[in-house]
């Protein structure tokens, strides 16, 4: 490439000397590296005189084969100058079906903000190795990151909640322990990656204590286990941002407070290699949790 470079230089100034100008480097480099070029192709490119320098017919042939193609290059080096300095492009998030609707109203905010950047999120529960699948980023529990991976944190500290309905505590006891829960029917979660029972959790005297738990139902999907919970027909153990507004407004009672204590909440995460776009950072600023 740089023989090349070199010759439609001297082509164009036909001159040594102003060919070794514009390319910032000496008379004899650009003449040797033009010499060397005509020997590889067996063919002459220039005729030199002591008073100037002009194209041959196969060197003309080069020039107007090169030219174009050196005009396309720096058309798209020059679009690579642009999208480095403007927000644009697409960027690929693989996150939990609940996550991604904690993030979407800041993603559609700035995806009206700046029109040219579009995002795709990637919703499902198992985790992803995002460099492998060709994602930039992905969101998770802080608690979960691999270590070669940047966290950026996009919500507060979450706890667990233990809670029932009301129509659920006319026919059983509140438990008051943890130990307790081994009497009452409990809404079983099946984690989506390993594909067990996810025990209950919780700290007593600044011990952890893990409870598994019985009951008459079991679901992968969060959602389905809230939604038998507000049917009273047992209690459910999920992080506070799937229950807290339910409890707020009456329909779910929460019980174990003072043994469910708070963890990472959700984290956007990314290689810590990657190349940071306008675009990427706008969306890490438009995510951060500011709490």
């Amino acid at each position: 490439m740089g023989d090349l470079i070199a010759f439609l230089a001297v082509a164009e100034e036909r001159s040594f000397t102003r060919a070794a100008a514009r390319l910032g480097t000496s008379q004899s480099a650009v003449s040797a590296v033009v010499r060397r070029l005509e020997e590889r192709l067996a063919v002459r490119l220039l005729t030199r005189t002591t008073r100037a320098v002009s194209v041959t017919e196969a060197g003309q042939k080069l020039v107007e084969t090169l030219r174009p193609a050196f005009d396309g290059i720096e058309a798209q080096l020059a679009a690579l100058d642009d999208i480095r300095a403007r927000p644009s492009g697409t960027i690929r998030l693989t996150a939990s079906h609940h996550s991604a609707r904690i993030v979407l109203p800041a993603v559609t905010r700035l995806m009206a903000d700046h029109p040219a950047v579009k995002v795709e999120i990637s919703a499902e529960a198992r985790f992803v190795d995002i460099a492998k699948e060709g994602f930039d980023a992905g969101i998770r529990l802080g608690e979960s990151l691999d270590r070669d991976m940047i966290g950026v944190r996009i919500s507060p500290d979450l706890e667990m909640i233990v809670a029932g309905a009301p129509d659920y505590f006319a026919r059983h006891p509140v438990p008051q322990v943890p130990q307790d829960l081994t009497g009452q029917d409990c809404l079983n979660l099946r984690l989506p990656t390993l594909g067990g029972l996810y025990a209950w959790e919780f700290e007593r005297d600044g011990r952890p204590l893990t409870v598994r738990v019985e009951g008459p139902f079991t679901s992968n999907d969060p959602d389905l286990l809230i939604a038998v919970a507000l049917a009273g027909r047992g209690l459910v153990c999920l992080p506070s941002d799937l229950l807290t507004g339910h409890v707020r407004d009456g329909r779910l009672i929460r019980v174990l407070s003072d043994s469910c204590p708070p963890f990472p909440g959700y984290h956007l995460y990314y290689p810590s290699s990657r190349q940071i776009t306008p675009a990427f950072r706008l969306l890490i600023d438009a995510l951060r949790w500011r709490g």
